[in-house]
């Protein structure tokens, strides 16, 4: 995202939060009186943009969690009002706005994105709206002072060195190739490769293009040139499938790698079987198997029955989010406030991974997981301190 347009996005969140203060009331817009009987929690994030294949399993997770939650006919029930970003931050913005001044959510899960979670932050801090994002992962996030923004995945600083380091143990490089589109997640995820790869003494270029380009010539004939041992791109998978493909095309056989923005088939379908063949993706998200076991099997199957579709990323984390916010309203609390002051002392067993945050919103649990494109197909090689490279 550019600085011009961050700007805009950011004086119109300021323009807003005035307005929207006086429409919640200070409150987070809940009664805490004893008479409430349903509450509001919305869902923010791209569900039919270009990078929608990441947002849609962490929705329908969050949506089982509110189903289950509302079966139980709980003295108070949860109405999930689901907004449409597109991953775009204006459109946050805006949306955002409605959300506490017209349909006067308590809570949110999300943003998604990292650009997105960046342009509304503060709007939602000064509105004492709690948020939950369940995949936004720039280390940034978290160092804006915000007391109401939490997530329950790692950041970027802990993905980045845990792909960097995981292909440092496993193809041993002398020279990387880091490449990124210019949206805040992705230079986010780039930089925080590129310097783990320094630290470990591999040396490391660099290059970036525009998001949403299609024409990466200029970039797979740098990477040609530096004839780098692995590349890692920052970014989703849309622009992952259609680079791979060009840098295959153009002859760069290096390893190829990314992070959760690009960890889903589509990059397969874009770049081709072939091309995609051996691909390594980093994750801070647990995607359950057919074969698990347990909790994840439970969640698995419920999964499927619910979506008629196998879990994807972030699903469990989705719904981890949501439960986050339930065992808040399960407990008596139906204010922005009262939620953000009980999410301080979450403790719980998730499905992703257990849940507690520390008090900058940071998950305490930072667990990086690497998958790999084996027979067209995403293969689950385990946490990166443990997984192993087939072939």
């Amino acid at each position: 995202m550019s600085g011009a347009r961050l700007g805009r996005v950011l004086a119109l969140a300021a323009a807003s939060s005035l307005v929207l203060a006086a429409c919640a009331g200070g409150g987070g817009g809940g009664d805490a009186g004893g008479d409430v009987t349903s509450v509001k929690i919305g869902f923010m994030g791209d569900l039919t943009g270009e990078a929608a294949a990441i947002v849609i399993p962490p929705r329908n997770g969050a949506v089982m969690a509110v189903k289950e939650y509302n079966d139980k006919n709980p003295k108070v029930k949860i109405e999930l009002v689901q907004y449409d970003s597109q991953g775009k931050p204006d459109q946050a913005t805006s949306l955002v706005t409605k959300a506490i001044g017209q349909d006067k959510i308590i809570g949110l899960i999300g943003p998604a994105f990292s650009g997105e979670s960046k342009a509304v932050g503060g709007l939602l801090e000064e509105n004492k709206i709690p948020s939950v994002s369940p995949s936004a992962t720039n280390p940034g996030l978290a160092e804006n002072g915000w007391t109401y923004w939490h997530r329950v995945v790692a950041n970027d600083s802990d993905q980045g060195p845990g792909i960097a380091e995981f292909l440092v143990k496993a193809k041993s490089p002398k020279k990387a190739f880091v490449i990124s589109d210019d949206q805040e997640y992705s230079v986010g995820l780039a930089d925080a490769v590129a310097k783990s790869f320094k630290d470990a003494g591999v040396t490391v270029e660099t290059d970036k293009f525009a998001k949403g380009a299609s024409d990466y010539s200029s970039t797979v004939t740098k990477v040609a040139s530096a004839n780098p041992d692995v590349i890692v791109y920052g970014g989703y998978y849309a622009e992952a499938g259609r680079l791979l493909k060009q840098l295959r095309d153009g002859g760069v056989k290096a390893t190829f790698a990314s992070g959760d923005g690009s960890l889903d088939q589509q990059v397969i379908t874009g770049a081709g079987a072939a091309a995609a063949e051996n691909a390594v993706f980093g994750c801070p998200c647990n995607i359950p198997s057919p074969d698990v076991t347990g909790t994840l099997k439970t969640f698995f199957d419920n999964y499927k029955k619910a979506n008629n579709v196998d879990p994807a990323i972030y699903a469990t984390e989705g719904y981890d989010a949501a439960t986050a916010f339930i065992k808040a309203v399960e407990a008596g609390n139906t204010t922005g406030e009262k939620i953000n002051e009980y999410l301080k002392t979450i403790n719980f067993e998730g499905v992703s991974k257990p849940i507690k945050f520390k008090a900058n919103g940071e998950p305490e649990n930072n667990a990086i997981f690497v998958y790999q494109v084996k027979g067209g197909v995403l293969k689950l090689l385990g946490p990166a301190e443990e997984a192993k490279l087939e072939g």
